[in-house]
């Protein structure tokens, strides 16, 4: 399927620059894009990760380009699993996760986008936001962390932020998994239940579980306020883990392929030169 169409497959998805963002409207457990059913899906998905470890390589070897992912979602909505699965394959080389926690006190002390500027990626870098500067918008917002005033300025200053990355060669994907609430309650009972997955769940999660609709109002305004040309967010459904891993590898190869990316040129003339 060539760029264009695997992105406009995946077109229903994006957060066009200036809709709404209903996520009451959208369907967490639809499947549309896997009309041929489960097994194709997976069938593709292969193909795709192949097709990401060819595209990454050629990104790595050029050490022009740079791309960010950010992925965002409630909790157990599967942030690890997409790095896991859709990832799959890639040389660790060139490819960097990071994780925002709670901000230090030497992080609180500067401003929101200053620990998070120093980890965007380099020539040749993908990175993978896990959890991100959205958290500032989020969190803060829903849980009273600042002022009003302070988080309502920062969608401002991300599009502004994420405007200057873009401008200086940086393609940017941000990914909202979008999960149900009984989804959600589902995998947390697995966690609590399974003795080896239960160092993943955090009794605290169920205070941010209470605030389920304040939660979708913050992701709602920070989707319809940050999503732009350059810095699109799409809405993944992900009560299925296997078609949420289709779509973000769609998106992901789809961008990477409307690159152009071309093998660099040698420096040196190949046929002057002999092994013994």
């Amino acid at each position: 399927m060539p760029a264009n169409s695997l992105l406009s497959s995946v077109e229903r998805y994006r957060v066009a620059p200036g809709s709404p963002a209903n996520l009451g409207g959208i369907d967490t457990d639809e499947t549309a894009l896997a009309s041929a059913g489960r097994e194709a899906a997976e069938t593709e998905m292969g193909e795709l990760n192949r097709e990401l470890e060819a595209l990454q390589e050629l990104l790595w070897s050029r050490q022009r380009e740079k791309v960010l992912v950010v992925l965002q979602g409630m909790d157990t909505a599967g942030k690890d699993g997409v790095i896991r699965h859709v990832f799959d394959g890639v040389n660790p080389l060139g490819v960097k996760v990071v994780g925002f926690k709670v901000p230090t006190a030497e992080e609180r002390a500067r401003d929101f986008l200053w620990r998070v500027h120093s980890r965007v990626p380099g020539a040749g870098e993908l990175v993978i936001f896990n959890r991100s500067h959205y958290e500032d918008v989020l969190v803060v917002r829903v849980h009273g962390l600042a002022p009003e005033p302070v988080w309502q300025a920062r969608y401002r200053q991300i599009v502004e932020f994420e405007r200057l990355l873009a401008e200086t060669g940086t393609t940017i994907l941000k990914f909202y998994l979008h999960i149900s609430k009984a989804e959600q309650k589902k995998r947390l009972q697995e966690r609590l239940d399974d003795p080896a997955k239960r160092w993943k769940f955090n009794p605290g999660d169920l205070d941010d579980r209470a605030r389920w609709k304040e939660f979708r109002r913050a992701y709602e305004t920070a989707l319809e306020r940050t999503s732009t040309a350059s810095a699109p967010w799409y809405v993944v459904p992900s009560d299925k883990k296997w078609y949420r891993n289709l779509v973000v590898a769609r998106v992901l190869v789809g961008s990477l392929r409307a690159l152009g990316m071309t093998s660099p040129e040698a420096d040196f003339d190949p046929a002057g030169i002999r092994i013994d």
